[in-house]
């Protein structure tokens, strides 16, 4: 066994620091040192995001002495902002831990002399965001893994204008974390304690109110979810997440009469019992809602992920009685139409408005803000840059945020928050299917409608996970595999440009010319192919996974699916390229997966 690695189990065995359920769980793992390694190799690192890991005893582990960690370094750097005042908002989901984490991360924000301000219960992360705000808080916390598998749990920091940290913050805010070289430098005080001391205050109904009302007065057209209110059928499940309650809510209080949950769902449980990963994206997720829906003829069949930030959507097409799935893309345009559409048509659509998605989101998005003369503005992979344009609009008054979206199912309506919310998306999405309604069609019309007027986008994506401690390496050297092994053309398309946002510049590969992305630096190459079509290469930031994305267009939807199935072979005859080429230099790629790569192949 690695000498560092024994040394901190054997730490953790002994030391008074760390409580006896935590010992006890190390001891039993005594001969296992594989296992031992995996916990023990290095400290669960805090990204830009925060923190996500599996839950156990062990450095790289979510566990209380992690957590307390993470928030002893997030306190040090408020403090030394002088920010202590305004104190911290805590939400957390339904996970395993996510009620003692959020407490622990509360009772060191006390010792450190910051006021916590903790939910009473499980909340959406949208909520969070909406909450910081509306206390004025200077920071948040919101204790998920959002829809990672049952064992994982997470930690992400939010700042005052209510999205998630950015530069120059989260490198400041890391290096806090990192300069923590033990943990019992972090400071201490009970619940109790921390209560009698006025700096722990839960909060609850009075926030949830608020955040009700800031949603319902997005609505655009009240009228016509009257008139559809008892014959318009939703089917709904929060996957055993925080959906349940602000979901049903928000649309009991708008008058929608026809919604039905998934009652094998419907209550929290952090083992996601009827599921094998609780992710809208993941079709599988919605065999139970589907079953339902089909029973009651449900026009809407809705999932969001366990902190409610992702939303999931089918729709059925009367004419053929199936159910349509929805890509985050697909719903993303539909509902930024149905905003633009009637805004524009009730004379609220603001002249300087702007549009605001993500590098690998649909192209589409690019035509929606041509029509509706919005400006058009991609940010890197992750809502919070999204988030953060909301900032520099308010700051500059250069723009006015009308709609914003990712291609992994999350979007945000309205300014409310600064992060995705799956509650604002079901609410409006319900709305926009009930307008459609008195139009005579269905969502899934409309959508069919949104091809015709821009064009036949088609998008996918596959990923491959690296597992093990080696895995982060594996990855690295498959993306600097792609840079030396630049493809020329994919399927029946050229590749025009290569963007490289690790190296911020971008190749004209005909000329040879080079100009910069404009972007902050990270990790993704992007190809640029004829036809706007594109496909994209970069390792996930919460999981140990590599993401491909590929788009084409097509001149009707058989066309552009035909065009991305040959996109889709090529990119993978190009990941098997990848894969010699790595095992050429002498690395080992026994450590990854295939299966959702043969699952994308077929």
């Amino acid at each position: 066994m690695d000498e560092n690695v024994k040394k901190n189990y054997e730490y953790w065995c002994i030391s008074p620091i760390f409580d006896d359920a935590t010992k006890s769980e190390l001891k039993s793992l005594e001969g296992n040192e594989d296992e031992i390694f995996d916990r023990f190799y290095r400290e669960l690192e805090f990204g830009t995001g925060g923190l996500r890991g599996v839950i156990g005893a062990g450095t790289n582990r979510m566990n209380f002495y992690t957590v307390g960690k993470a928030t002893q370094g997030l306190a040090n750097f408020i403090n030394k902002q002088g920010a202590a005042a305004k104190g911290v908002a805590i939400a957390f989901d339904s996970r395993r831990m996510s009620p003692e984490f959020a407490d622990t991360a509360a009772c060191v924000l006390a010792a450190n002399g910051i006021k916590a301000y903790i939910f009473d219960s499980l909340r959406p992360t949208p909520e969070l965001s909406f909450a910081l705000r509306t206390l004025g808080c200077t920071a948040g916390i919101v204790v998920t893994a959002s829809h990672n598998p049952p064992e994982y749990n997470g930690y992400k920091v939010y700042w005052e204008d209510g999205a998630q940290i950015t530069a120059p913050k989260d490198a400041q805010i890391i290096g806090e974390v990192n300069a923590i070289k033990d943990y019992a430098e972090i400071k201490k005080m009970t619940t109790e304690e921390a209560k009698a001391a006025g700096l722990y205050e839960v909060i609850g109904k009075e926030i949830d109110d608020k955040y009700m009302e800031a949603l319902k007065k997005l609505v655009l057209h009240p009228e016509a979810i009257k008139q559809m209110a008892s014959s318009l059928k939703i089917v709904y499940t929060p996957l055993h997440g925080t959906g349940n309650v602000p979901v049903r809510r928000v649309l009991k209080e708008l008058g929608f009469e026809q919604v039905t949950v998934v009652p094998e769902q419907e209550l929290p449980d952090g083992n996601f019992p009827t599921v094998s990963y609780p992710n809208p994206e993941d079709k599988k997720a919605f065999a139970l809602a589907l079953d339902l829906a089909k029973k009651v003829d449900a026009d809407l069949v809705l999932a969001t992920d366990p902190d409610a930030d992702r939303l999931g959507v089918y729709a059925k097409d009367t004419k053929t009685g199936e159910y349509k799935v929805f890509t985050g893309n697909m719903s993303g345009m539909l509902i930024c139409e149905y905003e633009m559409s009637q805004k524009k048509a009730l004379g609220i659509l603001p002249d300087n408005g702007a549009l605001v998605t993500t590098i690998v989101s649909s192209n589409m998005a690019q035509a929606v803000a041509k029509e509706y003369g919005m400006k058009f503005i991609e940010c890197l992979t992750g809502f919070k840059y999204i988030g953060e344009q909301i900032k520099f609009f308010e700051q500059t008054g250069s723009n006015e945020y009308v709609f914003g979206f990712e291609e992994s199912y999350g979007c945000l309506v309205g300014t409310h928050a600064r992060d995705k919310d799956a509650v604002v998306a079901v609410m409006a999405l319900c709305e926009a299917a009930a307008y459609y309604k008195t139009q005579g069609i269905t969502l899934w019309d409309q959508m069919l409608n949104i091809y015709n007027k821009y064009g036949y986008y088609k998008e996918d994506l596959f990923t491959m996970t690296f597992k093990g401690a080696d895995g982060a390496k594996k990855m690295q050297d498959m993306m600097d595999a792609y840079r030396k092994n630049t493809p020329k053309q994919v399927g029946a398309y050229k590749v025009l440009r290569l963007r490289d946002y690790k190296n911020d510049v971008i190749t004209d590969l005909a000329t040879g010319e080079t100009v910069p992305t404009g972007l902050p630096k990270s990790n993704v190459l992007y190809f640029e192919l004829e036809n706007d079509a594109w496909f994209c290469v970069r390792p996930s930031g919460t999981e140990p996974k590599i993401k491909i994305y590929y788009t084409t267009l097509g001149k009707n939807l058989e066309e552009a699916e035909e065009f991305l199935e040959d996109c889709m072979a090529v990119v993978v005859e190009n990941i098997d390229e990848v894969k010699e080429f790595l095992e050429e230099e002498g690395m080992d790629i026994q450590g990854m997966s295939d299966e959702e790569l043969e699952e994308a192949a077929e």
